[in-house]
C-alpha cells in the first residue's frame, strides 16, 4: 500500500521476529484505513562509540561515521535497509520513518581521535545512511562532526545525495585547502518524476547538480556517482548523468549497479509492483543478468560491478561516457600529514608562572 511521501510500499516483518502477521489478501480496506502519510519518529541512539569498522577489500576505507540510523530519504532500493532489522524494526516503512539519532556523535568522535591508539586515516561520512538527510538541517550533527575533523586535521570522504551539504561549504572549503575532503554525490536519475517515486525525500536531480556546481566553485573536489544503476530503468541515463556532472564541475565519476541484499530485495520488488507493474519482470530479469542469475551477488570484487556480458557492456558504456565527459576515474588521495591532536587550553592562572 503506497504511503504518501514514502518510498517503501510495505513494512515486512523483520527476520528476527518470532511472530509474523500477514494481511488477508481478500480484505479491501476502507478509505479511512488507508494511511495518507507516516509521521517520522526520532529516537535517541545511546551508542558509546561512533566509528564502524570494515575489512572489505573492495571498499576504499576502513572506518566510517554514521550520525543516523535509518534514512528519511526513503529510497526504495537502499542497500542499508536490512540494517534496521538489528534494531527490531522492518526494512520497509520503518527504515524511513523510525530514525535513530546519535546526538553525541561529535563528542564521541573527538574522544576517538584523541586516543593514543588512533592512526590518522580517511573516514567515510557516512557510508550507510545519508548524513545529510532532512533532520540534519535542524540537528546539525554532521556539521559538528566536520568541525571536529577540521580541528584535528583528519581527512574525510563525504557521501550524500542531498543539497543540504552546501550549507557546510565554509567548513568543507577550509578542509579542501589542506586536501582533507572529497564529496561523493549520488545521482540516480535525471528524471524528476522518477526521482520523486524512487527517492521521495531526496533532493531533486537539478538540485543535486546545483550542489555539484556550488561545491566545485568553493574548491571542493566532487565525484558524481551514478548509483545505483537500475538495469531496465535508469541504465540508459549513465552517459547523460556523467556529462551533466562534468558540466557542473565534478572532477570524477563512478557507477555501481543495483544491489538487493537481504530484505531490500522484497521491498524493491514490492515497489516495482506498485509503481512499474508492466516493467517489473523485465527489470528483475536484467538485474539477475547482471548478478549471475540472482537478485544479489554478495561476493567481494563483483558485488559493485556485476558479472557476465551484461556487466561488461555496462562497464564499456561507462568508460566511453567517462572519457567523453572528461572525468577522472582514479580515487582522490587525501592528505594525512595535517593530523594533530589539539592541546587543551591551559588554565589562565598557570600562565603567570611561565
Amino acid at each position: 500500500m503506497q504511503v504518501k511521501g514514502r518510498g517503501a510500499v510495505t513494512n515486512p516483518t523483520h527476520r528476527f521476529a518470532s511472530l509474523q502477521v500477514e494481511a488477508d489478501p481478500d480484505y479491501l480496506p476502507d478509505e479511512d484505513d488507508i494511511p495518507v502519510g507516516a509521521k517520522t519518529k526520532f529516537w535517541d541512539d545511546q551508542s558509546r562509540s561512533i566509528l564502524s569498522r570494515n575489512q572489505s577489500p573492495d571498499i576504499p576505507f576502513e572506518a566510517s561515521l554514521n550520525p543516523y540510523r535509518g534514512c528519511e530519504h526513503g529510497c526504495a532500493y537502499c542497500y542499508a535497509r536490512p540494517t534496521h532489522e538489528y534494531l527490531g524494526h522492518s526494512a520497509g516503512l520503518d527504515f524511513e520513518s523510525q530514525i535513530f539519532v546519535k546526538r553525541t556523535a561529535p563528542e564521541l568522535l573527538r574522544k576517538e581521535l584523541s586516543k593514543n591508539s588512533w592512526r590518522p586515516q580517511v573516514l567515510a561520512l557516512s557510508g550507510i545512511t545519508d548524513c545529510y538527510q532532512p533532520v540534519e538541517r535542524k540537528l546539525k550533527i554532521t556539521r559538528g562532526c566536520l568541525e571536529v575533523l577540521l580541528e584535528f586535521g583528519n581527512p574525510v570522504s563525504v557521501i550524500t545525495k542531498n543539497f543540504l551539504i552546501t550549507r557546510d561549504c565554509d567548513l568543507l572549503s577550509q578542509m579542501a585547502q589542506k586536501n582533507l575532503v572529497q564529496v561523493n554525490l549520488s545521482i540516480t536519475t535525471l528524471d524528476p518524476e522518477l526521482a520523486r517515486l524512487m527517492e521521495p525525500r531526496g533532493a531533486s536531480p537539478e538540485l543535486r547538480l546545483k550542489a555539484v556546481e556550488l561545491l566545485s566553485q568553493a574548491g571542493i573536489p566532487v565525484t558524481v556517482m551514478a548509483a545505483p544503476i537500475v538495469p531496465g530503468l535508469t541504465d540508459h541515463e549513465l552517459p547523460e548523468i556523467l556529462r551533466r556532472a562534468a558540466e557542473a564541475g565534478a572532477r570524477r565519476g563512478g557507477y555501481i549497479p543495483l544491489r538487493l541484499p537481504g530484505a531490500v530485495a522484497d521491498v524493491f520488488q514490492d515497489w516495482l509492483s506498485e509503481r512499474f507493474p508492466l516493467r517489473k519482470e523485465k527489470i528483475i530479469a536484467r538485474i539477475c543478468e547482471l548478478r549471475g542469475g540472482r537478485l544479489n551477488d554478495p561476493n567481494f570484487h563483483t558485488r559493485f560491478t556485476g558479472v557476465g556480458k551484461a556487466a561488461d557492456n555496462l562497464n564499456r558504456l561507462y568508460a566511453i561516457a567517462l572519457k567523453r565527459a572528461g572525468l577522472e576515474n582514479e580515487r582522490c588521495r587525501l592528505s594525512l600529514e595535517h593530523f594533530r591532536v589539539p592541546q587543551p587550553a591551559k588554565p589562565r592562572q598557570l600562565g603567570l608562572f611561565e
